[in-house]
């Protein structure tokens, strides 16, 4: 999809829809409609380097692994984000170069003739064992029991007892997500053998480095998502490398937008609002989030930087026409309670933060981390809800551009007629569900390129709209005065 912002002097060269957001005086531009959230996670099992799809809490724990052991962040990210509620959320696993699969090799006699080796890196696979035994029904065959600790995971029944035969058995289980099976020199009959356990599986997450994050920019930009949260407080390098990403690729037309955290022990400090709020400062940008408390959940603690995967898949979750300010969130506190004058300076310094009210914890102010609106830009541009507005907007106009329009429709009067047609329409679907003014709205031949005496005549195969759009927003501050007679 080619796509992204443009410049009078210095346009595109691929054909798509590029389109300039600018501030209007009289309107704001508010609303979004995201689903996809990518968490970058390490784990003690599971895929490497791939994005897999995470419905349920079950998932998290049968897919990678349900503890924390070896820095692992799979589960507590990956939960928090399906707490957010978003429509799609997909994981992507890093690990150094030590990660290995934990295995076992199993004898006939003193001959290793079958190894068995954990499907996926890791040191849960460490907690896998084997046990070969005359089968109890028949003891003219043979068995082979998978067991983790003492749960039974898979086992197989063989006539022969032969490395070969249990070999084809277990790699031909479709059902079997543990080991992988080869015989070994010319294989044979396995001897029988009491829980021989699998070792040297190593998880790869000690290793990492701020360079592996940046490798998996590739990948990232590659995948069709919406929210990006990173697993850990991240440096400033890396944070600077990522917001540097998020900012080209949405030059680029690929509206993301990534939330990021900082550690626990920044969370708790008596300076906790000061250091977030200079993460933010460097941050500067609609495409980022900065998350500045972290949360707890019965007696578990969550980073701000954990505590940003919630964040990701509340927005993704939410509808069009809805916000993140004051949104309750599933939390029985926070790390530390700010105070009134810290919460007004998070709102000033583009802080996303929660607070408990007495009763229960809330997103304070759905804003990003811009602190200095830029060129054609205002503080409407601080607000998640208005980012994720015009990302929708940019994203469903290319879609239908690229399907309907570019390289079909004929450029004349009556083709850019039923183009700004189609956009009108498209509009009016936003304004049925009240995110944009239904009189506040309208699509026009840009009037510098085609009024009397345009700035430049456009090329055949060029066409510039104009957009005219005042969009809602919610209720966030209520003033009232109170006569008493």
């Amino acid at each position: 999809m080619a796509g992204g912002t443009w410049e009078s002097t210095n346009r595109p060269v691929l054909p798509g829809l590029y389109m300039n957001f600018q501030a209007a005086a009289a309107s704001a531009i508010q609303g979004g409609d995201r689903g996809t959230v990518v968490v970058l996670v390490k784990s003690n099992w599971g895929p490497e380097k791939q994005f897999v799809e995470i419905g349920s809490e079950t998932a998290i724990t049968t897919t990678f692994s349900g503890d924390s052991d070896n820095g692992a962040t799979a589960y507590g990210s990956l939960y928090l984000a399906l707490l957010g509620g978003p429509k799609k959320l997909l994981a992507y696993r890093l690990a150094d170069d030590t990660a290995k699969a934990a295995s076992i090799s199993l004898n006939a006699d003193t001959t290793a003739i079958l190894k068995l080796e954990a499907k996926y890196t890791g040191t849960r696979g460490n907690g896998f064992s084997i046990t070969v035994q005359p089968s109890i029904a028949d003891s003219t065959k043979q068995e082979l029991h998978l067991y983790e600790g003492t749960r039974l995971l898979r086992s197989y029944v063989s006539a022969s007892g032969t490395a070969a035969d249990f070999a084809s058995q277990i790699n031909g289980d479709i059902d079997n997500a543990y080991v992988i099976a080869s015989v070994l020199g010319a294989g044979g009959v396995l001897s029988n053998v009491a829980t021989a356990a699998f070792a040297g599986g190593m998880s790869g997450n000690a290793g990492l480095i701020n360079a592996d994050y940046i490798a998996a920019q590739e990948a990232l930009e590659a995948e069709n998502f919406d929210v990006l949260a990173l697993d850990f407080a991240a440096d400033s390098a890396l944070l600077q490398s990522f917001s540097a990403w998020v900012k080209r690729v949405r030059s680029e037309g690929k509206g993301i937008t990534m939330v990021v955290g900082g550690s626990a022990a920044d969370d708790v400090s008596s300076k906790a609002a000061t250091t977030a709020a200079t993460r933010s400062l460097a941050l500067n940008h609609e495409g980022v989030i900065n998350v500045g408390t972290g949360v707890r959940i019965g007696t578990t603690d969550y980073s701000s930087a954990q505590t940003s995967a919630y964040v990701a898949g509340l927005i993704a979750g939410q509808r069009l026409n809805e916000s993140t300010t004051y949104h309750v969130a599933p939390f029985d506190d926070v790390t530390r309670r700010w105070t009134r004058s810290e919460q007004e300076q998070a709102v000033k310094n583009g802080l996303f933060i929660f607070f408990h009210d007495g009763r229960q914890v809330k997103a304070l102010r759905g804003v990003n981390s811009l602190v200095i609106p830029g060129a054609g830009q205002n503080n409407a541009w601080k607000k998640i809800r208005s980012i994720r507005v015009m990302d929708a907007i940019n994203s469903d106009l290319q879609r239908a551009a690229e399907d309907s329009y570019i390289g079909k429709v004929n450029n004349t009067e009556e083709g850019r007629l039923a183009l700004i047609g189609a956009m009108k329409d498209y509009l009016g679907l936003l304004a049925q569900s009240s995110v944009i003014e239904a009189s506040g709205f309208d699509v026009i031949l840009d009037p510098a390129y085609y009024g009397d005496a345009p700035v430049q005549k456009p090329e055949a195969d060029q066409v510039f709209l104009q957009w005219n759009v005042k969009l809602t927003d919610v209720m966030e501050q209520l003033f009232g005065t109170f006569y008493v007679q």
